[in-house]
């Protein structure tokens, strides 16, 4: 099949999921192209993205950043190229948006013309509503392909925020909507999505990659005890109630001595290194940055405890990671947290540091429950969250989806 992915940033560290998926279609035979608003210029990029050549197949939304007469003149040549190809494209774009800005009809024409010189496609795949909304202007024009927008945690809250009715056009004209978890689903019948066209399909993780950590049943107290946390330095992962409860877990001095890494770049970056300053605690607080996925595989596979601190969360894909490799966890109960609480890992009220400190002091001294829960969570990974599994059904809701007539 042909399918175009829009998605607001590429290539990104911090959206691996989207990369996996895209990863896992091309190794089932598909043709995939992806179009992307910015291009985030991170220092690090996953090994995949040269693996698979996809900066080859990756076209960017936005035209470049010109002065006020180069936009002009650019805006003459984008129509000429729509109009010598499509006449009709041209006549539905310029009147879509003839009120809107300037530099957004520009926005639009530009990714109606990239879309014209491009294969059409049986499938448009974009990933987080603000996108899928972009997608439905691109059909409603008249790029043909059936829209299927996959919803995350963004997205929903934004919905929440703003209200349902800002995805009134994507409800429109779109003709799949995926729900990571409970949570989004729920949310999107309340927006107003048609119930009928909304699917549970959650994002998976490659089970090969994220292998299992524990060689032994037996787990004697490690000199140095490392709890792991990955997010990004935003308000919305609570990283401040972290940092708080590991200092109280510090403080009681338990057994061994202890690492606190995280792993993750963000706008909270200097506060949150106030913060490590004010407690004390930067002899064991470790900021390790953005990580590409070999090496968070890697530092999972040494740490001993995941801890996410969330504040609000649809879904936490990184815990699914965690589980996979054999991590126990300590979440807040936000959102659809895949955590089977007791067994795989403990959920707590988000905000409260007493009982993350509480969860947190009871793992870890009790080592001999780490295999035990590690073996429970790889086993619930792989029951629901393997990418290979993931793929092959989300191949099955593409051809569904191609089978039906407009």
């Amino acid at each position: 099949m042909q399918i175009a992915f829009i998605v607001s940033a590429f290539p990104t560290l911090s959206e691996s999921f989207i990369l996996s998926q895209i990863t896992g279609l091309l190794n089932l035979g598909h043709e995939i192209d992806i179009f992307a608003r910015s291009n985030p210029k991170e220092e690090k990029i996953h090994p995949d993205v040269i693996k698979y050549h996809l900066l080859e197949r990756t076209h960017y939304l936005e035209p470049p950043q010109e002065n006020k007469l180069k936009r002009f003149f650019r805006t003459i040549g984008v129509s000429i190229n729509i109009c010598w190809k499509n006449p009709l494209l041209l006549i539905r774009s310029l009147s879509k948006f003839r009120y809107c800005r300037n530099e957004f009809s520009l926005n639009i024409l530009y990714s109606v013309s990239l879309f014209l010189g491009s294969p059409e496609y049986d499938i448009i795949h974009c990933h987080f509503g603000p996108n899928g909304n972009l997608g439905a202007l691109l059909k409603s024009v008249g790029i043909k392909g059936k829209l299927l927008t996959m919803f995350h945690g963004y997205d929903i809250r934004l919905g929440i925020k703003k209200g349902g009715n800002i995805y009134h056009e994507l409800f429109k004209y779109g003709d799949c909507f995926l729900a990571n978890s409970d949570y989004s689903y729920k949310h999107l019948v309340k927006f107003g999505a048609p119930l009928p066209k909304i699917i549970l399909h959650p994002v998976g993780v490659d089970l090969k990659k994220f292998t299992y950590r524990w060689s032994t049943s037996k787990v004697k107290q490690p000199k140095t005890i490392r709890i792991l946390t990955i997010a990004r330095l935003v308000e919305e992962k609570g990283l401040e109630y972290g940092l708080q409860a590991v200092y109280q877990v510090w403080k009681h001095k338990i057994m061994g001595q202890l690492e606190y890494q995280i792993i993750g770049g963000g706008k909270l970056a200097k506060k949150l290194r106030r913060l490590v300053k004010e407690l004390r605690i930067g002899e064991i607080v470790r900021f390790l940055g953005p990580c590409h996925q070999e090496e968070v595989v890697q530092l999972m596979r040494q740490a001993h405890l995941f801890f996410l601190p969330s504040v609000t969360e649809a879904f936490g894909l990184v815990l699914i990671e965690a589980q996979a490799v054999g991590l126990p966890i300590v979440a807040t109960s936000v959102g659809s947290q895949p955590v089977i609480d007791g067994k795989s890992g403990f959920l707590v009220p988000a905000k409260d540091v007493d009982a993350m400190v509480d969860r947190l002091i009871y793992l870890i001294k009790q080592p001999e429950l780490w295999t035990k829960m590690g073996r429970i969570g790889r086993k619930f990974v792989e029951e629901h969250y393997d990418l290979e599994k993931l793929n092959k059904k989300l191949v099955k809701i593409y051809n569904e989806l191609a089978s039906k007539s407009s």
